[in-house]
């Protein structure tokens, strides 16, 4: 009996060319893509939602919000989704992503919130500097920035102050004593997979090949995998990217758990088939369903 497999996504990237090309392999599964810019839904009704999506649907959306609702409904008319809507919820949030990890004992960097600049400039002298600042909802390293001291928190924080009140909650967060590198790992339901440093070959702080980051292969080690499946476990079972630095002080910590991950650059380096293990785990999960 073929299996029907979805995924819903809003950008055509290299992730997601290659995951269509690994189901194409799949005599078993019959295999549908759906651009969300083009789809609406009749909220009320999702009786036709099975034979449309299928048994299982993969969610690859970049965009937050569109993930998290989209997400909302699929689950909504009874399908499954990989990652589920408190998946997406919480990683999407770094305050929500922050406290799940904490509650798991997972170690991560030190990190503070405050609502209000007087707050958060308290908060920073309390932290020490240089400390860095985040969005609680982005990606990328956008909007991130090295505070340095209290002159540059307060340019900083005064011009987020103009800005939408996402962005006046402030997540302020340790400048890890670490080297110019940090680890991103890719886990697929119960096993770490693949893994790469992402080393800054520009001398800015940040590590994201997007920025500029040179990606090297990390041969996966018993505490690596043992670690990036603690950091998961709290968000239920599904695929991620695992975020992590190696801290002086503390060793290897967490400081993000990607929902919808890209992994263009563990492919490259790795030569884990990815994609496959992605069909793999899709069909599992199809079976269960």
């Amino acid at each position: 009996m073929t299996m029907k497999v979805s995924m819903v996504y809003d950008l055509v990237r290299l992730e997601e060319k290659a995951i269509i090309e690994a189901a194409k392999k799949r005599s078993e599964i019959e295999f549908k893509t759906f651009d969300s810019k083009d789809l609406y839904f009749d909220l009320l009704d999702g009786s036709n939602a099975n034979s449309t999506f299928g048994n299982v649907v993969l969610q690859r959306c970049a965009s937050y919000f569109r993930n998290l609702h989209l997400t909302a409904v699929l689950e909504g008319y009874g399908l499954k989704v990989v990652n589920d809507l408190s998946s997406a919820l919480t990683t999407g949030n770094k305050v929500l992503s922050t406290m799940a990890l904490s509650k798991a004992n997972v170690p991560t960097p030190r990190t503070k919130l405050a609502f209000t600049e007087h707050a958060a400039l308290r908060a920073l002298e309390e932290l020490g500097y240089p400390a860095i600042i985040k969005p609680t909802i982005g990606s990328w390293g956008r909007l991130v920035a090295c505070l340095n001291d209290t002159d540059a928190a307060k340019s900083v924080i005064e011009d987020r102050e103009e800005m939408f009140p996402l962005y006046h909650v402030y997540y302020l967060q340790e400048k890890v004593k670490r080297p110019p590198r940090d680890i991103r790992a890719v886990v697929v339901g119960d096993r770490t997979v693949a893994a790469i440093y992402r080393i800054s070959t520009t001398g800015d702080w940040r590590t994201n090949t997007a920025r500029g980051g040179r990606a090297e292969n990390l041969p996966i080690s018993k505490e690596l995998d043992e670690l990036c499946l603690r950091a998961t476990r709290p968000f239920g079972r599904g695929i991620y990217g695992v975020d992590l630095m190696e801290s002086e002080n503390q060793g290897l910590v967490v400081h993000e758990v990607n929902n919808t991950t890209e992994f263009k650059n563990v492919l490259a380096q790795s030569q884990v088939d990815i994609p496959g293990l992605i069909i793999d785990f899709l069909v599992d999960e199809a079976k269960a369903s």
